[in-house]
């Protein structure tokens, strides 16, 4: 990635100015010295372990009592699918937001949402939100596709093999599907699409992954598929690699929005002019021009999508509710849209394709995560649908917000009052 020159030149000028070509060298060098000691090689929780793992680190004690107290050597046992080389906990602080009123085809309820976070003025944020999305009857919601996909990608000699293999394999769908449904009781293969790049072919698998994100289900169902390739197929690929980088998984993609991983929802609220005047003390006429300019910016910057802070409020629920927090860098896509409706209120909008958000499996069975989802009564089996409607809502009632805040003036006014009291 370039830099611009003066930049570069400034820089490095101080660089060498600071520090010696001796000092550089020694410090940039490879060092063949013995590290330190290597963390005990058992990756399973046990406290015998844990305990090892503490007296390698040589830490102060403080860190031991405050990340492995009580209560976590008490419920260690319940994490021993979720991590490894477990050394204990750590604390957020969790804040509600709410009365948020979701009226979608999945979520029917007034739910007050648990946020976790470090940065003040977020939660105050998605509280201000809810409450007028509540005020104003509720935020409609629904899913309109679910599935989550992994694309392995096939490396051949020429492109004749190639040719041959897209045409062996486009004819094997359900002989695929049959493959992956020995992997998993709840997924399914319900689509394939074929990427033929040279002597390279990436297959598009797409699969319902029922209540569970599906990260891990599509994974092994996927390698079972590659297996039975590799045995059957008349053309041998060279090499095959579980995912050849076009399914979008942990990143922001053009492709979120030609199709859908994990949940697509859309959701919308009309908001009376009274409302948005003693809340947000702004006007509808101005909210709608600040988001065509923040529009034509998101453009100028080339973000994808259009969106004002949709990963603020994903994040602080993917951690309360232990969802896969790296699933933020795809889930925080969409379009927020901003309208004068016919009576003169606010018409608002999110679209968001790539919610990847489960109720059972990963992280939701813990503890804390399992109470978070308890008190939006969404903990267990038939509650993935409904929590990614309550997910986009929380997302428009941020998108309120923050634009309520840039169009009145408070956006720094409200950080530095509950940042630094």
């Amino acid at each position: 990635m370039s830099v611009d020159r003066n930049r570069t030149n400034n820089y490095m000028d101080k660089l060498f100015l600071e520090h010696s070509e001796e000092e550089l060298n020694f410090r940039l060098s490879p060092k063949t010295a013995a590290g330190k000691q290597k963390i005990p090689r058992n990756p399973f929780i046990k406290e015998k372990t844990v305990l090892a793992r503490w007296d390698t680190l040589q830490s102060d004690p403080s860190c031991k009592s405050e990340l492995f107290d009580d209560k976590t050597r008490e419920q260690m046992e319940r994490y021993k699918r979720n991590i490894e080389n477990f050394i204990g906990t750590v604390k957020l602080p969790v804040g509600l937001a709410g009365p948020l009123r979701v009226n979608g085809l999945h979520a029917q309820d007034d739910y007050y949402i648990p946020l976790a976070t470090s940065e003040a003025a977020l939660v105050a944020s998605y509280n201000r939100g809810a409450q007028l999305i509540t005020q104003s009857g509720g935020a409609s919601a629904m899913v309109i596709n679910c599935g989550v996909s992994r694309t392995p990608v096939f490396v051949f000699i020429n492109l004749i093999e190639a040719g041959k293999f897209v045409d062996w394999s486009s004819a094997k769908f359900k002989k695929f599907r049959l493959v992956a449904a020995t992997t998993t009781r709840y997924g399914r293969l319900k689509d394939m699409r074929v990427t033929m790049e040279g002597n390279h072919v990436y297959l598009h698998f797409k699969y319902e992954t029922g209540d569970a994100s599906g990260q891990n289900m599509v994974t092994i169902a996927t390698e079972a598929i590659m297996q039975y390739i590799s045995e059957q197929s008349p053309v041998k690929p060279q090499h095959q690699f579980i995912d050849g980088n076009m399914s979008g998984d942990k990143k922001a993609s053009a492709i979120s929005f030609l199709g859908v991983r994990g949940k697509k929802v859309t959701a919308e609220v009309n908001i009376p002019a009274e409302l948005i005047s003693s809340v947000l003390h702004t006007t509808p006429e101005r909210m709608a021009d600040f988001w065509r300019i923040s529009t034509i910016g998101g453009v100028l910057s080339g973000i994808t999508g259009i969106q004002g802070h949709y990963a603020n409020g994903l994040a602080a629920l993917y951690i309360a509710t232990g969802q896969d927090a790296a699933c933020v860098a795809e889930s925080a896509v969409g379009v927020t849209r901003f309208e004068l409706n016919k009576e003169g209120g606010l018409y608002a909008s999110v679209t968001m394709p790539n919610l990847i958000v489960g109720t059972i499996g990963g992280g939701t069975g813990l503890p804390s995560q399992k109470a978070c989802l308890d008190i939006m009564k969404l903990a267990g089996a038939n509650n993935a649908m409904a929590f990614a409607e309550v997910c986009a809502v929380l997302c428009l009632a941020g998108e309120i917000s923050i634009t309520g805040a840039f169009c009145a003036g408070h956006f720094s006014r409200a950080h530095k009052q509950l940042a630094r009291g």
